[in-house]
Parts: C-alpha cells; structure tokens; sequence
C-alpha cells in the first residue's frame, strides 16, 4: 500500500503575476518547500522538471541533478517526497508530471485527497455510531 502525504496551506497568492513568484507559491502551498527545505529545493526541482519538459525533454534524477549542480542524493530525496505528494511520478529512471502538466497533476492530487476525506468520513461516522454520537 503507497503512503499518500498531501499538506496544504491556504497562502495569499502572489500580488503580481511572475512564473517564478507563482510557482513557489504552489509549491509553498503544498508544503514543497517547508521544513528543512532553507533553500527551496524542492521549488527548484519542479521548476527545472518544467523547463524540461516544456522542450519536450525526458528527465531524470541525475539531469535535473546536473542541472542544479546538487549531489544525485538530494534531488532523490525531493523527488521521493514530490512522489509521494503526488505530483509526479517515476517510471524506471525517468520522472514525469502526473498527468503530464502541472494542472492536471494538481487535479489528480484533488481527486486524491477527496478520496482520502471520503474515507475518513466514513471511519469517522462508524466511531462516532459506536462511541453513540449523535451526528448534529
């Protein structure tokens, strides 16, 4: 079974419209970025993923490691957690955009985290039934 961790947060978006400033808003917004994270890494992995992939490039952890002149063992590290956020995913050795664009990853981890509500719900209702809750 594939542990799922979507985090959002509710950012104010960006007052003036700038791929960059947009981006690490997103990435901001689903907790990319936080923690650890000082140097926004994980930002610049997502953003390096879409330069190559806006040129119809195939990727991989070693290129974008290449790219961002970081050791192969830290890109993998981001690259695990943006996994298993959902946003991309690996096939062999190489990484794709869940869906194949940033927006269609976004709805897909929508769809995910409906999924997981939904079963909470449920989990939910049945102990507040056997603890004899009533649900208002």
């Amino acid at each position: 079974m594939m542990v799922q961790q979507i985090i959002l947060r509710y950012l104010e978006k960006p007052h003036v419209k700038s791929m960059e400033d947009d981006l690490l808003w997103l990435c901001d917004s689903f907790g990319f970025s936080s923690g650890r994270d000082t140097e926004n890494t994980a930002t610049r992995i997502v953003f390096s993923l879409l330069d190559r992939l806006s040129n119809d490039e195939i990727t991989s952890s070693e290129a974008l490691a290449e790219d961002l002149q970081m050791k192969i063992s830290r890109v993998n590290h981001h690259l695990r957690n943006l996994n298993d956020s959902g946003l991309l995913y690996r096939k062999k050795r190489l990484i794709y955009l869940r869906g194949g664009s940033l927006k269609a990853a976004v709805k897909e981890m929508r769809k995910d985290s409906e999924r997981i509500f939904d079963e909470l719900e449920s989990i939910a209702e049945e102990i507040d039934l056997r603890a004899g809750i009533k649900n208002r």
